[in-house]
Parts: C-alpha cells; sequence; structure tokens
C-alpha cells in the first residue's frame, strides 16, 4: 500500500477554535480576507504578511508569516500533539455526513504511480506553492485523497467516534467540525493493518498542494545530496475518505457566443453526434451519463451522445466533458484548446435542478448565448481515468467534503 503514517498535528488551543480555521481564500474576496486579517489569532492574520500586506519582498513576508506561527506556538495559542491519526467528521446544515483519516504520504509513492492524479497541473503555481513551504514549512491544508471502501477501516471509524472528540464546534456556515485524535499505539497498529491492503490512492482535491510538496522534497534532496525518505519535507499533510464519504457535483459550462453560428445552424451541426430531444423552457437536468443538457433561445435541450461516438472513446476518455470539448466546443466552435480561451466559463453545479436553473440565468441575462449542465462524473470513471493515466479537461469535478483550512496542521520543519 501507499504509506500512510501518524504525524504531530498542530491545532488551535480550544479557546481559539472559532476564530483559527477558515474555509480557502478562494472562497473570499480581497475585501473580505483584509477584514478577517485583522481578526486576532486567526490563521488570516498569521498569514496576514503574504496576503495582504503591500511589501514586495515575498521571501520577507514568507519569513514574517514563520514568526508568526512559532509565537502563536510559544504563547500556547496552538498546541502540537504526540503522533497521532486524526479521525475527522464534517457534518453539512442538511445532515450530509463525510468522514476520513488525517495523516501523512510519501511524496516517493506520488512520484512512483501508487497516489494517482486526473489532472495537470500549472507549473508557475506549483513553484510558487513550493517556495512557500520552503520558507514557511507548513501544510496547512490536507489533500483530498480517496480509495474503494474497507469495511474494516468502516468498522474502525465507528468504534473511535463513541469516544469523546478533542474538536467539536459549528463554524459560520453551519457546518460541524469534529476530531478524534488516534494516538494509542494498538489502535494505530490497528489502521495500519486494515490500511495496507489498499493498493492506491486517488487525487480527489489538491493537485497543486500535493505538487508542490513534490517540487520542495525534491528540491531538499538535490540540496543536500541524500534523503531516506523519512525526513519531514517527504510526506503530505492528507486526508483520506473512501468512495462511501465522498460527493462528486457537476461542473457546467457557458459559452459567450456560437462564433458566428445562428441558433438553427448550431443545432444542423449538433445533429451530426447527438441525438437531439427538445425539453421546453424548464430547467431539465441531464439523467445519466452521455445525456447532457442544453439552454439555448429560451429553451432546454437533451443531447444524446450517438452510439458510434461512444464506441470510438470506449477505450480511452469518454468522459462527458471531453466529448463536449471535442464535438462541440472544438469540432463545431473551433476552440481547440478548452484552457486557454476567454470563451467559456465554468459555473459550479449541484448535482441537482437548482444549478441548472442558476445555469439558465446566466443565459437569460444576456451575458452568455449558450449553457451546458453535465452529468457527475461517477467514482468509478475517476478512479478509471486516473488508472490510465488520462488527464481530464479543466473544470470536471466538484469535489466533496471541502475541507477547512488551518484545523490541523502538519509542521515540516
Amino acid at each position: 500500500m501507499p504509506v500512510f503514517k501518524p504525524f504531530r498535528g498542530i491545532r488551535p488551543n480550544p479557546d481559539f477554535i472559532e476564530v483559527f480555521p477558515t474555509y480557502s481564500l478562494d472562497n473570499f474576496t480581497q475585501e473580505e480576507i483584509n477584514k478577517k486579517a485583522q481578526v486576532d489569532d486567526s490563521y488570516i492574520q498569521m498569514i496576514k504578511p503574504a496576503v495582504v500586506s503591500k511589501s514586495k519582498d515575498v521571501d520577507r513576508n514568507l519569513r514574517k508569516i514563520r514568526s508568526n506561527f512559532e509565537e502563536l506556538l510559544d504563547d500556547k495559542k496552538l498546541t502540537q500533539d504526540d503522533s497521532a491519526y486524526y479521525l475527522y467528521e464534517q457534518t453539512l446544515p442538511d445532515k450530509t455526513s463525510f468522514r476520513g483519516l488525517m495523516g501523512l504520504v510519501s511524496v516517493d509513492d506520488f512520484w512512483e504511480g501508487k497516489i494517482k492524479k486526473h489532472e495537470s497541473t500549472i507549473t508557475e503555481r506549483r513553484m510558487k506553492m513550493a517556495h512557500y513551504l520552503e520558507k514557511v514549512g507548513v501544510q496547512a491544508e490536507p489533500v483530498l485523497l480517496t480509495y474503494h471502501s474497507n469495511s474494516k477501516v468502516e468498522l474502525l471509524m465507528n468504534h473511535e467516534q463513541k469516544n469523546v472528540p478533542i474538536i467539536n464546534y459549528t463554524d459560520d456556515k453551519k457546518v460541524r467540525h469534529k476530531i478524534w485524535r488516534i494516538d494509542n499505539r494498538l489502535k494505530l497498529q490497528q489502521f495500519k493493518e486494515v490500511l495496507d491492503p489498499i493498493d492506491s490512492f486517488y487525487i480527489a482535491d489538491g493537485h497543486h498542494r500535493i505538487g508542490s510538496v513534490a517540487e520542495y522534497a525534491k528540491k531538499q534532496r538535490d540540496k543536500y545530496k541524500r534523503s531516506h525518505g523519512t525526513e519531514h519535507y517527504n510526506f503530505v499533510y492528507s486526508f483520506i475518505v473512501s468512495n462511501q464519504s465522498i460527493k462528486i457535483n457537476d461542473y457546467n459550462r457557458l459559452l459567450k457566443d456560437l462564433n458566428g453560428l445562428s441558433d438553427e445552424d448550431f443545432l444542423e451541426k449538433l445533429r451530426e453526434d447527438f441525438q437531439i430531444h427538445e425539453k421546453g423552457d424548464a430547467p431539465y437536468f441531464p439523467s445519466q451519463k452521455f445525456h447532457i443538457s442544453m439552454y439555448l433561445g429560451g429553451k432546454f435541450y437533451s443531447l444524446h451522445v450517438k452510439h458510434s461516438i461512444r464506441e470510438e472513446h470506449k477505450n480511452g476518455n469518454d468522459l462527458d466533458h471531453h466529448l463536449v470539448d471535442k464535438y462541440i466546443f472544438e469540432n463545431i466552435l473551433g476552440i481547440e484548446n478548452a484552457k486557454h480561451t476567454d470563451k467559456i466559463t465554468y459555473l459550479k453545479g449541484t448535482s441537482d435542478i437548482n444549478g441548472i436553473s442558476e445555469l439558465k440565468e446566466k443565459v437569460d441575462s444576456g451575458d452568455y448565448k449558450v449553457g451546458f449542465g453535465i452529468y457527475p462524473i461517477s467514482f468509478t470513471d475517476l478512479l478509471k481515468i486516473s488508472d490510465k493515466e488520462i488527464k481530464m479537461p479543466p473544470k470536471c469535478t466538484l469535489i466533496e467534503p471541502k475541507l477547512i483550512t488551518a484545523l490541523v496542521m502538519y509542521d515540516m520543519k
């Protein structure tokens, strides 16, 4: 199996648990970040030199973050545990629950393909994050990894949840977070034994985070010429969840124009590769894979991928997102690379009619000409694409749980 080892987690003391953690900064505007950076003893205040500072001395800003982190430790506002696994459960307001284990995976397993990816990363972003790790040395948000459910792992987690959690609080989004620390030697061994049969982990979210740790580890190995694979910089803070505890939502597409085509001409060209069924003006959520929802000219259509197209791609990338890219965006509209165009806007879905209703509103506003609602990728397809080392088009998966930052952290130094 890939290495999955316990670690000495660092977490906010109970007095600061409601102010220290945060959701990813991607969720906030700069104005909101500036405001949150004023909250005493918060994670965003800790990293304030990087997200608010006007100084262009990047290294100085990063060294200040490290200094802030160590000061919080010295002041006992953060505490470091003995080596442990952490069982984490997240419960949403609608009672949907996700749970799994926090621990460390090895960059060697990532390089050797035991931790499998489905996305390409942007080199500049990956290197920037690696530089952050070099100067700050703190991994605050785990990479989300998934695997096929194992009943023995589930049983051990069920048993552990009978104990009192070390963290139990509800955030301002009404999401409840519970964490149990597993540090008993016998329990650690039991978890290791039931995790051993797992052949591979699959990256669900965090390709750039794991890639940046790998870059940093490579730089450290080159610098010191020797590595036993056990140094702190060789490990990636991770949260592993089975397919029982993951949800893959849809990611939909909006287009600004039809590249000069009329609605009628566009529909005619679509008929070459899709069977088209008009659905009226009520939002239509696609019922299964190979059925695509399209909203054009005030009407919804169901686009069924023709059997000949399915057969052509059955041994390769047969994801609906890829088929839309190839047979609509490229073949009909001349968009050769979806990654490098401003004609496509990606819209997060909700795995139900609500996301399609939002897509309809965007088109009705006049800002977009047509919208495509795409059925969520299945767990099986996610693993198949990863196993075949096929890279998905951009923005194919919106995966839950969305993890909170700085609930537990890993110090690489």
